[in-house]
């Protein structure tokens, strides 16, 4: 085994430590954990793909040959755009295991679990991308997605719970943090959402509550204004360059009058007069500020969208064209 095939192995191996870790509800040290096996992963990976394209000599240092570069280098050497949500977000990763060293508490992860979860897809694209290796062959798809067990942060019980300079740094980190995802698509961050509807189905239900007027440790049912903005931020453009993407990863091949295709603004429109994906405002959001409405869409569109092609990726789209003309 060559030294290539050895930093695949590895980075392959680093990467699901870092996954069984954060995903394992006995381990506490679950954030600090992943951290450094997600930078050794990508480390391995890179060097990896700096060898095939650039040779054995481009990992090391040229003043001093018997050490290797450091991830940092690596990602600035490989992505060189600076301003790549892809770079920035493997840069805060990389702070937060230099952070993790030395200084951790547990509300850093909901600081940082957009980020952390971007991470993740991002190395199964690159790995895809660089390496040819499927990810979701060596660990399930279901695996992928961490297991998220925490909630917002309370800027009153912070202070009463750390000492102030402890309590600012972690309030400092989410105020510099929440405007990069807002600015920055999802190879930055993806948002975490915990979305609760009320059914009579308990068996459709993953959690179970109790209606309760005071709300001390039930809850109460209030209307709350949404902002489309936050729950429906895709544009239909954005909303396919997604489902492909996820098509892609997990080697799904579409097919549509017998050639193979990639998602695209008349397959949306199958789609849609055929699930009402408009109608549907889990899905949809509808802007009425001209004659004209514009739509928005949400990552359940996208989930809805890829599922039902991941059913049937041969058939799907020409049954719908099918089933639509004959309407």
């Amino acid at each position: 085994m060559n030294t290539y095939e050895r930093l695949i192995d590895k980075a392959k191996e680093a990467f699901v430590m870092s996954i069984e870790i954060y995903n394992k509800p006995s381990i506490r040290y679950r954030l600090e954990g992943f951290s450094f096996f997600i930078c050794n992963a990508w480390e391995l990976m890179l060097k990896a793909y700096m060898i095939k394209k650039f040779g054995d000599e481009s990992i090391y240092y040229h003043d001093n040959p018997g050490r290797t570069i450091s991830l940092d280098r690596c990602v600035q050497k490989v992505f060189s755009n600076e301003k790549a949500p892809l770079r920035k977000n493997l840069e805060k990763i990389i702070e937060l295991r230099n952070t993790s060293t030395h200084f951790i508490t547990e509300e850093y992860e909901a600081v940082y679990v957009p980020l952390l979860q971007a991470c993740v897809f991002n190395f199964v694209d690159k790995m895809m991308e660089f390496h040819e290796v499927d990810m979701t062959q060596v660990i399930p798809e279901n695996f992928i997605t961490l297991s998220v067990r925490l909630k917002s942060l309370n800027e009153t019980e912070i202070k009463g719970k750390y000492t102030e300079q402890v309590a600012e740094r972690i309030l400092t980190a989410q105020r510099n943090l929440e405007p990069m995802i807002e600015n920055n698509n999802n190879a930055f961050a993806i948002r975490v959402e915990h979305l609760h509807y009320a059914t009579k189905k308990k068996s459709e239900a993953t959690e179970l509550y109790h209606i309760d007027k005071d709300a001390v440790e039930g809850v109460r049912i209030i209307k709350e204004l949404k902002d489309p903005n936050e729950t429906h931020k895709y544009s239909l453009k954005t909303c396919l360059e997604e489902v492909n993407k996820r098509l892609s990863r997990n080697g799904i091949v579409v097919y549509f009058n017998g050639n193979q295709v990639k998602i695209n603004n008349y397959h949306f429109r199958l789609m849609n007069d055929y699930f009402k994906i408009k109608e549907n405002e889990k899905f949809c959001y509808v802007y009425q500020v001209s004659t004209q409405p514009q739509y928005s869409y949400s990552q359940q569109a996208i989930d809805f969208i890829y599922d039902e092609l991941r059913k049937a990726p041969n058939t799907l789209l020409d049954d719908l064209k099918e089933r639509c003309a004959k309407k």
